[in-house]
């Protein structure tokens, strides 16, 4: 009991310690308060240190009556994840409703004081992006393929002795249970394609970064420019270094359902090193790296222009979580609210190739289902 105790507790605590950093310059850039763009002079202005406080006491309010209840019903169903799981679940969209209602306070705040009303604001682009662009670091992928390769080596040495039924893991609330398949190339191989399927996602993910539009800051366009450029590197390496321990991990686990390993001990390792290995990874890239890069030391100096960034709040739907621009022919651009990037819902490319790809996957689900 007291362990199910323990464990609902510090997952509600690391729930609660992400959505206490959302609106925090860790995540965000300072100009972009709970979504909100204002002029840099008042990123930390009376109305917005306001909501930031009242925020951060109302979740720390809501943590604790979430934990109670989490508890209890931990303690009524005897269960180990129950009540993680729905006090997890609750107190997100307890954090979610906080936010929206500090984004709408400050949007309001910067309305009727007329923030942006005495400002000269601009954009600001840079042509070399496009001209000289930032260039995939493939030497940064080989370790993700070569996993990939290593893994249907093995599979295809080890799958013509493998037993007419294969156990594959399934998660459950009274935790893990095994459900035996018939051995399949489907089922022999899920794991390899989920790598397969990772790899891919990643170095897409990449492609599309290294040609987002840039946010850049208009007061000191050259500064942020050759900024962006190191940020760029730093966050595709950074990705594809994620996709190598994720296919590291489904390699172990595809060598634990191959022999039929089930020890829990030997799962948690070979899940927890990767795992703990990505998240320093992303610690690297909020505390050294920063939104935008703003953590990185900048290699030119030069005066400030006396612009502000425009007031694109237009732009930004669902308390600035959103991205929809039909005028935009970006399809990725860098996320307001949080770190990294998002896609422009507005550029009608991408919701044909969306459309595609949702077609594809049901296809292939369809395919996997009837031969299963």
């Amino acid at each position: 009991m007291l362990y199910n105790a323990l464990f609902n507790l510090g997952i509600l605590a690391a729930v609660w310690g992400a959505l206490a950093l959302a609106p925090s310059p860790l995540l965000n850039s300072p100009s972009v308060p709970f979504g909100v763009r204002v002029p840099p002079d008042k990123a930390n202005a009376p109305e917005v240190a306001a909501q930031r406080r009242r925020y951060g006491a109302l979740l720390l309010a809501a943590t604790a009556a979430v934990a109670v209840l989490a508890l209890v019903a931990c303690a009524a169903l005897d269960s180990l994840v129950v009540g993680a799981v729905g006090g997890s679940l609750l107190l997100t969209v307890v954090g979610v409703a906080l936010w929206i209602r500090a984004h709408r306070a400050v949007a309001d705040a910067k309305e009727q004081g007329g923030w942006y009303e005495q400002t000269r604001q601009g954009a600001v682009t840079d042509t070399s992006l496009r001209t000289d662009p930032v260039r995939f670091p493939w030497p940064w992928a080989i370790p993700a393929f070569a996993i990939v390769a290593v893994s249907a080596l093995v599979g295809a040495v080890v799958y013509p002795d493998l037993p007419a039924e294969i156990a594959l893991p399934q998660k459950s609330f009274s935790g893990t249970v095994y459900q035996t398949y018939p051995t399949t190339f489907w089922t022999a191989f899920a794991l390899v394609l989920a790598q397969i399927l990772v790899t891919a996602s990643m170095a897409g993910t990449v492609a599309g970064i290294l040609r987002a539009r840039a946010d850049l800051d208009v007061s000191r366009p050259r500064t942020s420019a050759a900024r962006y450029r190191r940020y760029l590197t730093s966050m595709s390496r950074s990705l594809l270094g994620m996709a190598a321990l994720l296919n590291l991990m489904l390699l172990g686990l595809s060598g634990m359902l191959w022999s039929d390993n089930r020890s829990q001990s030997l799962m948690a390792l070979v899940v927890g090193v990767p795992v703990l290995a990505v998240l320093g990874i992303i610690a690297h890239l909020v505390l050294r790296v920063g939104p935008g890069g703003s953590r990185l030391p900048a290699d030119i100096t030069e005066p400030d222009s006396g612009l502000v960034p425009r007031d694109d709040d237009r732009f930004w739907h669902g308390a600035g979580m959103i991205y929809v621009n039909t005028d935009d022919p970006a399809i990725t651009v860098p996320r307001r609210v949080g770190f990294g990037w998002t896609v422009n819902l507005g550029n009608l490319r991408f919701l044909v190739v969306t459309a595609v790809l949702v077609a594809v996957a049901m296809g292939v689900g369809v395919v996997v289902a009837v031969t299963m």
